[in-house]
């Protein structure tokens, strides 16, 4: 199927690796423009070398700490004509009330809750004088399924979801569309990492997190790529009418619940 998006200008942040850089092979493959955004000049570098000789096409790399002050700034100043922003960058600390320190707890919330709503202060504006666009916010399920060894990352998800749909149920008057993607769990270095903390934690043995694993839908987690085409889908014409919605892709998790 033709998405219809070949030559749209596309942002991603936190586009190095993981599910960024999944995004950026997908909306490479439909024949987009490409800006990739993360602090990793290297991965980034790499990536788009990568792009650059399967596709014929060379993104623009912007080597930002989005924590900085002034980054947002100098991201739309840098890049201010997009199509479609992909707000990807940021990872909030597992852990219980106690163990996610304040200091930790607001660093992870600066860069993930506070970078997306950032990034869509600015580029909103500037979409709107262009007549249109769209803005796609990775989220996480956990925002969907409460943890309390996950709690500032539910809530910070949780607050996201809200912003998502409160700016993206208005948006459309505007010919923009604002869209959430709730993963589940999903195969890169950030999920080993946290089930082998949850194996050490609940098992005592970092070592027996494929039994975690096991526990999954289909007992497996999501493949990047199954999230990344969800993503192409959703910024595309043929879903011109999603809005202010959140789409989660989880394997059925957040809605296995049950009184039984």
């Amino acid at each position: 199927m033709d998405m219809q998006i070949a030559g749209l200008h596309v942002l991603i942040t936190g586009a190095s690796q993981g599910i960024g850089a999944a995004l950026a092979r997908a909306f490479a493959r439909e024949g987009c423009r490409l800006t990739l955004v993360a602090r990793s000049a290297d991965k980034l570098d790499a990536l788009a070398q990568e792009l650059a000789q399967a596709h014929g096409m060379a993104p623009r790399v912007l080597v930002i700490d989005m924590t900085e002050p002034g980054a947002v700034e100098q991201i739309a100043q840098s890049a201010p004509n997009v199509d479609v922003l992909v707000n990807n960058a940021g990872s909030i600390p597992g852990g219980n009330l106690w163990e996610v320190d304040g200091a930790r707890w607001r660093e992870g919330w600066a860069l993930k809750v506070m970078g997306y709503i950032d990034m869509t202060r600015a580029y909103y504006p500037l979409m709107r004088a262009r007549n249109g666009g769209v803005i796609l916010n990775n989220i996480g399920a956990g925002g969907e399924i409460f943890d309390f060894d996950y709690v500032a990352g539910s809530t910070g998800n949780a607050a996201l979801m809200a912003f998502t749909r409160t700016v993206g149920g208005k948006s459309l008057q505007d010919n923009i569309r604002v869209i959430g993607v709730n993963p589940g769990p999903v195969a890169t270095e950030r999920i080993e990492k946290i089930l082998s903390n949850r194996a050490q934690a609940t098992l005592g043995d970092a070592g027996r997190s494929n039994e975690l694993l096991a526990r999954l839908p289909r007992g497996r987690a999501a493949t990047v790529e199954e999230i990344a085409d969800m993503f192409v889908m959703l910024a595309s014409p043929r879903s011109a009418y999603t809005s202010g919605v959140i789409v989660t892709i989880d394997g059925g998790m957040s809605s296995a619940r049950s009184i039984t």
